[in-house]
Formats: C-alpha cells, structure tokens, sequence
C-alpha cells in the first residue's frame, strides 16, 4: 500500500544533492584511469551502460520505496521478498563490503594528504579522517545531509571546472609546456582494446555509480517518498552527461596510452598546461571526494546494522539508542570495523589488499542483483518493467564476470565468492536455528 511519510524536511532535490556526494569519489576521480587503460577510448560505452545499469537498479529500489517506505531499504525489500535469511545476508553482504571498502578509502586519502604533509605517517592520518567522519555521524541525519550537499556541490564544482579548463585547453586558448594536446588518443581506432577490453572495464565504470544505496537507506526520510524515482532520475542523467564528457575530453587532451593508474586522468590531461594551481586544486578534490564517500558508507553501515539488530539478525545492543542521535553500540562496531579496515590496509601486503577490496566492490554489485530480484518479487511488473530488470541484471553480471579475463581483479571475484559462501552459510544456520527454536 502506497503511502507518504513525513520524517523530516528533506526535499527530493536535497536527495539528489546526497546521492552525488555519496556517488562521485575517488572511483570516478581516480579510479577512471583504470578503466581506460583497460578498454582505451570505448571506455565511453563503459560508463554509458554503468549508468544505463545503475539507473534501473536505483529506479527498483526508489518504486519499492515508495510501495514500502520502511527503514533498511533493500536489505527489508529482500526480506520480505525472500524471507529472513535474505534479509540477514543482504544485510550482512552490504556490510562486509563497506567496510572492507573505507579501509582503502582512508589510505587513499592519507596518501593523498601526504601531497602536502610528506612527513606524517599514514596510520596518523587515516585516523584523523575517521574520527572526523565518526563525528559527522555522531551529530545526526541533519548535519550529515548538509555535509553530503556541500561535498556533493564541490565535487560537481570541480567536475564542470576541468571541462571549462579542458574546453579552453582544445580551443588553443592556454599555453602548453609539452607541445599541447596529443592526437594519437585515438589512433589505433575506438575499439583498440577490444571487446574484451571493454568488458574488463565495465566493472570500474560501475565503481564510479558506487553509492545509490545511501540514497535508498535515505529515501524513507523524504517529506513525500513518492518522489523518490524522480530524485535519482534526474541527477543520475546529470551525472552521466558531467562522466561522459569529462571523460571524453580527456581522451581529446591526451592520447590514452598516457594515462597512469597512478594518477587522476584530469591531472593527466592537464600536466602540459601552465596551470600551477591544478595540482593543489585536484588533490583537494581527491580527498574531499574520497571524505564524502567514506562518510556516506559510515552512514550507510551504521543504519544497516540497526535494522539487523531490530530484526535480531545482530545483537539486540546495536539498535539501542540512548541519549546519542545514533545508537551508540552501532557506532562503537562502526568504529572497530574502522580500527580493523585501517590495520589490514597498512598491514597487507599491495597484492593481497587489492584482492580484498576489488572482491568488496563486486559484493557490493552483488546487493544490487538482490535489489532487482527483490523488484520481480515484490511489485507488479509490466513488459517494460522485465525488460529493463533484464538489462540491468545482464549489465551487472557482465561486470562482475569481466573480473575474470583480468589477472589483477579475477582473485577478488574469488575472494568475493568466498565472503558469499561464509555469509550464506551463516543466514542458513540462523534460518534453521529460529526454525528448531519455533518448533
């Protein structure tokens, strides 16, 4: 049954602000690069069926928000389309992934700190930049809100100021130091890499969309759920357009084979240019979007993991709030899996690490095959509604699958099978505990 909710003031057009600061971080600022050297100028295609494939995971989730406008999201979509042991493993997958995902994310962003402050040690760094984003988490939904629309503003600031940059660097309206821009980015044709190549990629295109499930946690706190789909509709067309361009610029600028993982292709694209501003400026960006990201999982995670202790699928002690604006038990786990994430990036070694977090990403792919499975379940489906569950779970799937023709991520496909398994066992023995203890 339909219904409207009245939490909090938060607009349709507030989400959409949210969902780029959770969406754009450093798997489109810097983690791009990679999917162009994977698949070279196709990477175009890349992103496009990345958005073409988040879009309709986003658009189930938000009309199954609108059905059902209960806190949890998909990980209470999945229960009630699947029983408890859905809820308990989508839960438990989302929540595994996250974390294993922020312990990258704040090395990254210790690394990128270091750009200016060489001699502190990253350990000291990343912690600083978890007690912040405890912190944000600790003072509430509101200020979280407006901390994801500053970043969100900033981010899409940044974005628009490298194509007017890029734009004027074509026109031949700014000095170039190493000759100006390269004609070679696409001289070996647009399918250079091969279709192989573009399949590889498409999993790093999707890490770009990474974020719609905090749009979804958060679309239950709209003044009118029923403007959920629009929220996401409009700013993941807006965003898709800002990806594709910049990125395409990028391949005008400079030929493709330069493109390090190293680095962010904008500051690639931008390295012949007099412009001693751009390092700094790109760097901020890095951390401000690498921040925001982190930020919105601890949101993310710490909500998850107080609709799984209401549901008893974790200790009952999580979902107890007291006088914090967030269950303070939810928060302290949060902060141990922080402490833990922090550990095992410094600790393992590059290779092993990389796994981990490649098999992260893909189980956070896997929470969106639930979220699509859970709309056929769930709701009434027209022709066009298979239709485009079809295409979205097909796109998936060829994401996750392109892990296997790359020696670098087919270990982490592996790994993220495994984490599967052990959580799937795990919901199984719940499911049969409650079941004995029913009898």
């Amino acid at each position: 049954m339909k219904k409207t909710t009245q939490h909090t003031e938060l607009t349709w057009w507030k989400l959409s602000l949210i969902g780029i600061g959770c969406i754009i971080g450093t798997g489109f600022f810097l983690g791009s690069s990679i999917a162009i050297q994977k698949s070279g100028p196709a990477v175009i295609l890349a992103f496009l069926a990345a958005a073409v494939g988040t879009y309709i995971v986003f658009d189930a989730m938000a009309r199954m928000t609108v059905e059902y406008p209960e806190k949890g999201s998909f990980r209470t979509f999945a229960k009630k389309a699947f029983g408890s042991a859905a809820g308990f493993g989508t839960g438990w997958v989302f929540w595994t992934s996250e974390m294993l995902i922020m312990g990258s994310q704040l090395t990254a962003l210790a690394i990128f700190t270091q750009f200016w402050f060489p001699s502190l040690p990253l350990w000291l760094l990343a912690s600083i930049y978890a007690v912040i984003g405890l912190g944000i988490i600790l003072m509430g939904v509101d200020d979280f809100e407006r901390v994801e629309n500053l970043f969100g503003i900033i981010k899409v600031a940044a974005i628009v100021m490298f194509i007017i940059i890029a734009f004027l660097a074509l026109f031949g309206l700014l000095d170039a130091e190493g000759g100006g821009r390269s004609s070679a980015s696409i001289a070996g044709g647009f399918f250079e890499k091969g279709m192989v190549g573009l399949w590889t990629a498409l999993i790093y295109a999707y890490y770009a969309f990474g974020g719609i499930e905090v749009m979804g946690l958060m679309a239950t706190e709209l003044k009118d759920t029923n403007e959920a789909p629009k929220s996401g509709k409009l700013m993941l067309i807006g965003l898709s357009i800002l990806y594709v361009l910049s990125i395409g610029l990028v391949l005008l600028l400079v030929s493709w084979q330069t493109i390090s993982k190293d680095e962010s292709p904008f500051m690639t694209a931008l390295n012949d240019y007099n412009l001693p501003f751009v390092p700094h400026i790109f760097n901020a960006m890095l951390i401000i979007a690498g921040f925001s990201t982190m930020v919105a999982a601890l949101y993310a995670v710490t909500t998850i993991i107080v609709t799984l202790a209401k549901d008893g699928d974790a200790p009952k002690a999580f979902a107890k709030k007291g006088k914090l604006s967030v269950p303070g038990p939810a928060l302290m786990l949060t902060a141990g899996g922080l402490v833990a994430s922090i550990v095992i990036s410094l600790i393992f070694p590059n290779r092993i690490y990389e796994y981990i977090t490649t098999a992260a990403g893909i189980m956070l792919l896997y929470t969106w095959i639930i979220i699509l499975v859970s709309f056929l379940k769930l709701m009434k489906v027209s022709t066009w509604d298979g239709i485009k569950i079809s295409i979205g779970g097909m796109l998936i799937l060829l994401a996750i699958s392109g892990t296997l023709w790359n020696g670098n991520s087919r270990p982490g496909f592996y790994v993220s099978l495994l984490f599967l398994v052990l959580i799937v066992i795990a919901a199984g023995y719940r499911h049969f505990k409650r079941k004995a203890a029913s009898d």
